[in-house]
């Protein structure tokens, strides 16, 4: 009976195979698998078909040894309990997996965490960097990232070395106001997400400047990006001297933490209070919780941020560019007409 061993038959096919299967060099092999356009199109073809027979297949890791890069993008992810960064991440992944490029994901809850979520992704030598939301001052950020190609989704900086993806924040706001407006609310308090955080301002500055234009006194309640903001906003909101008909919260989080602290308060919704949120995420389409709120094209933002980074890498764009997506409303039945007494109020 013969004997078996692990030889040239059972291990994996190298370079050199291929190399030897096509007669050519190993260095002209190394150069077709790294789409090298000095190679003729019937040598490729020939090195392509040797390493299909073969059954050869490239060895990332040491191509990226070598390299001392990858052809990952590291993602920084703020929250991983908000469903709008998931939306996000679902669409740079599919981006990605267009491009054949791969996602490694970072997490950091604080702003203090931020500085090591990155430095752990720029050890990995990834091809560039995508930061959801992050807190980090814009100086701080760029001493971080340092030359490494790098988009921010979700917060509008001023830094010439950084790409930008966000939503209009303030035009979403507005349209929160409005529609509550139209329905007759004057009252109309913001629950914001808190000072320095990503998306904030520009949503407190949209609702500032519909109220002033609709006639109607702003008033900001300082928040979090976080249920347990809203749950507490809630109970602060019931002991107004003269409750609001209506609340803007600043995403779906907030809104959904009202929810529950105006249900616990006995305040219904919409009858005794309107309430509008932001992010239209899978929250606010949940049938008990059915949330008017502020659509922006989160999976369309991931896609976005990663086609506007290869475009920077491959096509060798210096200028820092700003995409704006558009925001929308979308209404369920969490608001509703203000009371016969508030419309009457507002007539005199």
């Amino acid at each position: 009976m013969a004997n078996l061993s692990i030889g040239a038959d059972m291990r994996h096919p190298t370079m050199e195979d291929v190399a030897r299967e096509a007669s050519v060099s190993r260095a002209l092999v190394s150069l077709v698998f790294r789409n090298s356009p000095k190679v003729a199109d019937d040598t490729r073809s020939r090195v392509l078909i040797a390493a299909e027979r073969l059954g050869y297949r490239p060895n990332a890791n040491a191509r990226r040894l070598a390299s001392r890069t990858t052809d990952t993008v590291g993602v920084l992810l703020r929250d991983l309990h908000n469903p709008f960064f998931a939306d996000i991440v679902d669409g740079i992944e599919a981006a990605a997996d267009r491009q054949s490029v791969q996602v490694l994901i970072s997490h950091a809850r604080r702003g203090d965490d931020e500085v090591g979520a990155i430095e752990t992704l720029l050890e990995l030598r990834p091809i560039g960097l995508l930061l959801l939301s992050p807190s980090l001052p814009t100086k701080a950020l760029a001493t971080r990232v340092g030359r490494v190609p790098t988009v921010i989704v979700g917060r509008e900086v001023r830094h010439p070395g950084f790409d930008i993806v966000v939503d209009d924040d303030a035009r979403g706001a507005e349209l929160a106001v409005r529609h509550l407006h139209e329905l007759g609310h004057q009252r109309i308090v913001h629950v914001s997400g808190g000072r320095g955080e990503a998306g904030a301002a520009p949503r407190i500055r949209g609702y500032e400047r519909a109220m002033n234009a609709l006639g109607g006194p702003p008033r900001v309640l300082l928040g979090r990006f976080s249920e347990e903001a809203g749950f507490v906003a809630a109970e602060t909101l019931a002991a107004m001297d003269e409750r609001p008909t209506a609340v803007f919260a600043a995403n779906d989080l907030i809104a959904v933490g009202l929810l529950s602290g105006f249900d616990q308060l006995g305040i219904r919704v919409p009858e005794d209070v309107s309430l509008v949120g932001y992010d239209n995420t899978s929250l606010a389409r949940t049938r008990h919780i059915d949330l008017t709120t502020i659509d922006q094209p989160r999976r369309a933002m991931g896609e976005l941020a990663i086609d506007t980074l290869l475009e920077r890498l491959y096509r060798g764009r210096l200028r820092s560019t700003i995409h704006r997506t558009t925001p929308t409303l979308v209404v369920r039945s969490s608001t509703g007409p203000a009371s016969a007494a508030e419309k009457e109020k507002r007539e005199r």
